[in-house]
């Protein structure tokens, strides 16, 4: 950590244009932002440099435009509501980034913000273009990447933009860092990890990392179901992931090769529907029409016992299918359980990925966890132990 160039509060700023690359790939309906999280996350930080008098530049994408402009996925409504939310004067800048784009945020007074439109709407972002990257850079004296989420990518206003300007890392990015260390550096055992959703294939990176780390690997969520399968137990019309037999295999072997537990579900709630209301069934008597939707009550107080043997806890990835709100009771367990004990046992709780937060929205919940990542891809990453393209060229040379 320590080798990264992160921003202070020493370096000066009043007068000086800042640009700040973040993550305000938000979901938006009809021109409306249906969840805030990730924008609410960095207002603070943005009003710290408005107050110090700082020339404030934006960059964000939206979605995957492929280097086109598609007009639902400017960054509009967003101006709208940083307009409404932020402490200065808000700019929308919509044209190339040319030399005119440079003299206007020259013309920036201090304590303004310019936020640009989607810089995924130039081809050149993606393909981390130098020429691109250099006129990003004349945007600003500076450049903070606040954009932990993305760094996994090449992109020139993550990755190329660090060439040509004096670039940091900022306080949330520094966060999602610390809290990555606190799994597998810097831990406090015993190491519980919690770990849904739907696919084996595309977490079994993640799942061999953090057996290294874990003393316990609890698997839910669909994913949990191929565990299951590989256990002879009949799991009915339930989701499960076509020829997932070796990996969940190698997946046991390696855990008893590091002496780590894993946990699987003992009982669920079905549904013939995904759309049904819950039944309760123990795993011997799933029939053939049963979904396994979410965990049951047994399952709760097993995960529970072991959060509570544990001083460590990640989850990433939801217990069961929250969108229906009658499946969502594990997710809320495990997050009120998680909460709880790090209120009142001072547990180490780093909860991440976009579906996780989404099953535990409005609970307020969210705000009791050590961390709360919004970073989903980029987080998983750098628990499997891979260095990051936009980090690494953050790193003091």
């Amino acid at each position: 950590m320590s080798d990264l160039k992160i921003f202070s509060k020493d370096i000066p700023i009043n007068g000086k244009r800042v640009i700040v690359r973040l993550d305000l790939n938000v979901p938006i309906n009809n021109s409306k932002i249906d969840d805030d999280t990730r924008i609410k996350v960095i207002e603070p930080f943005i009003n710290k440099l408005i107050e110090n008098k700082a020339k404030v530049v934006l960059l964000s994408h939206l979605g995957r435009p492929k280097g086109k402009v598609i007009s639902k996925l400017s960054l509009k409504p967003i101006f709208n509501y940083l307009e409404k939310k932020l402490n200065g004067k808000v700019h929308f800048y919509r044209e190339r980034i040319d030399s005119k784009a440079i003299d206007a945020s020259n013309k920036l007074k201090s304590g303004e913000v310019l936020l640009f439109e989607n810089i995924r709407f130039f081809k050149e972002e993606e393909n981390d273009e130098e020429t691109f990257a250099k006129n990003l850079s004349k945007l600003g004296d500076i450049y903070i990447n606040e954009a932990f989420s993305c760094s996994h990518r090449k992109q020139a206003s993550i990755h190329k933009i660090t060439k040509f300007i004096d670039s940091y890392g900022g306080p949330i990015l520094e966060k999602e860092i610390q809290s990555i260390n606190l799994i597998i550096k810097n831990k406090k055992k015993p190491v519980t990890c919690i770990i849904g959703g739907s696919k084996v294939s595309t977490k079994i990176n993640i799942l061999s990392s953090l057996l290294e780390s874990a003393d316990n690997l609890v698997i839910v969520g669909a994913m949990a179901n191929n565990f299951l399968k590989f256990k002879g137990i009949n799991v009915g019309a339930s989701l499960v992931e076509k020829g997932s037999e070796n990996t969940v295999k190698n997946i046991n072997t390696l855990a008893e090769k590091n002496k780590c537990n894993i946990i699987i579900p003992v009982d669920c709630n079905t549904s013939s529907h995904v759309n049904g209301s819950p039944t309760y069934k123990s795993l011997k008597n799933i029939g053939s029409e049963d979904m396994i939707l979410d965990i049951g009550k047994n399952t709760i107080n097993l995960i529970n016992k072991t959060i509570d043997g544990s001083n460590t806890v990640f989850w990433n990835g939801p217990a069961g299918y929250y969108e229906n709100k009658n499946f969502s009771a594990g997710s809320l367990s495990i997050g009120k359980k998680i909460a709880e004990n790090t209120k009142s046992k001072s547990l180490i709780s780093i909860v991440g990925g976009g579906d996780t937060v989404a099953a535990i929205k409005n609970t307020g919940l969210e705000k009791t966890f050590t961390h709360l990542s919004t970073a989903g891809g980029a987080f998983l990453e750098s628990l499997e132990g891979k260095e990051l393209p936009g980090i690494k060229v953050l790193k003091k040379s």
